[in-house]
C-alpha cells in the first residue's frame, strides 16, 4: 500500500464538500434554465392550444348557425308548402336606426322582382310588407310598426277586422271591435285577402287580452304576433298567382258577419 493513499482518500473526503459548493452555480443556473424554458415550452404550448381552442368555438359556432339557418330554410320550406303562391327567400342585412320604427333592409331587390308592396312572411305567418324596391337591395316594414294595417278575420268565427302595430316587437291590436264582438283569448287572427296585398289564410296572431273599459263602445284587443319579428334571419317573399286570387275570395259566411272592412 503506498503511504499517500490514506492522505489521497482524506483529501477527496475533504475536497468533496468544497466541490459540490464550488459546482452549486453551475447546477442552479442549469435548474434555473431548465425551468425558464420549461415555463417558455409551456407558454408556447398554452398560446397554442388557446389558439386552437378559439378556432374550435368558431367552427362550433359555425356550425351552430348552419344548423340554426337549415332548420330556418326547412321552416321557409314546409310554410311555403302550405300554400300555393310563388316566394322568393330573402336574407335580412339590416335594420333601421330609427328606435321608433320598425324597418329591415333584405337582400333581394327590384332586379329580383322584388315590388313594392309585397307581402313578406317567415316561417310562422306575416313578417311585414315592402315598401321600397332598389335593384339589389328591399326595405321591409314589420307589422309591428305603428303605419301597418293588416285586413284580418277571426278563424274561429270568420270576424273581419282590421289588426295594426302598436310600436313594440311582441304586441298588435285590433281597431274599433265592438265590446259585444265574439273574441276569445288565444282565437287565431288570419289575413282575410282583403286590400290585395297579403293572400287570404296567412297566420297573423294570437289574441293575447281582451278588455272592456267602462263606458266604453269598442274593446281594447291586443294580438301576439305569430312571426318572429326579432329573430327571423330568413323570409319568403310572396308572388301572388291565379290560386291566390281565387283563395283571396273570402269564405261565403265571414260577408255575413258584421265587422270593420278595412
Amino acid at each position: 500500500m503506498n503511504f499517500l493513499d490514506p492522505v489521497r482518500a482524506w483529501l477527496t473526503v475533504t475536497a468533496a464538500p468544497v466541490q459540490w459548493l464550488a459546482d452549486m452555480p453551475g447546477r442552479l443556473w442549469g435548474s434555473a434554465y431548465e425551468i425558464v424554458s420549461s415555463r417558455s415550452v409551456l407558454i408556447e404550448d398554452n398560446a397554442e392550444l388557446r389558439a386552437k381552442n378559439l378556432i374550435l368555438q368558431q367552427k362550433v359556432q359555425k356550425l351552430a348557425s348552419l344548423t340554426t339557418q337549415n332548420t330556418q330554410l326547412k321552416g321557409l320550406l314546409n310554410a311555403s308548402e302550405k300554400f300555393r303562391e310563388d316566394v322568393l327567400v330573402a336574407e335580412i342585412i339590416g335594420i333601421d336606426s330609427d328606435p321608433f320604427s320598425h324597418i329591415v333592409t333584405i337582400n333581394k331587390g327590384s332586379l329580383d322582382g322584388v315590388f313594392s308592396g309585397q307581402a313578406v312572411l317567415d316561417a310562422n305567418g306575416v313578417m311585414g310588407q315592402v315598401i321600397e324596391a332598389s335593384p339589389v337591395s328591399s326595405r321591409i316594414t314589420l307589422v309591428t310598426d305603428t303605419s301597418t294595417r293588416i285586413p284580418v278575420i277571426n278563424n274561429r268565427t270568420s270576424y273581419r277586422a282590421l289588426a295594426t302595430g302598436t310600436g313594440t316587437p311582441d304586441q298588435l291590436r285590433l281597431l274599433h271591435i265592438p265590446i259585444t264582438a265574439d273574441f276569445q283569448k288565444d282565437d287565431l287572427m288570419i289575413t282575410s285577402g282583403l286590400g290585395g296585398i297579403y293572400p287570404y289564410g296567412y297566420p297573423v296572431g294570437k289574441i293575447q287580452s281582451i278588455t272592456h273599459a267602462p263606458g266604453e263602445a269598442f274593446a281594447s284587443i291586443t294580438i301576439q304576433p305569430i312571426a318572429q319579428t326579432k329573430r327571423s334571419r330568413l323570409v319568403m317573399l310572396v308572388f301572388q298567382n291565379k290560386i291566390s286570387e281565387d283563395q283571396n275570395r273570402e269564405p261565403a259566411d265571414s260577408r255575413k258577419k258584421e265587422g270593420v272592412d278595412p
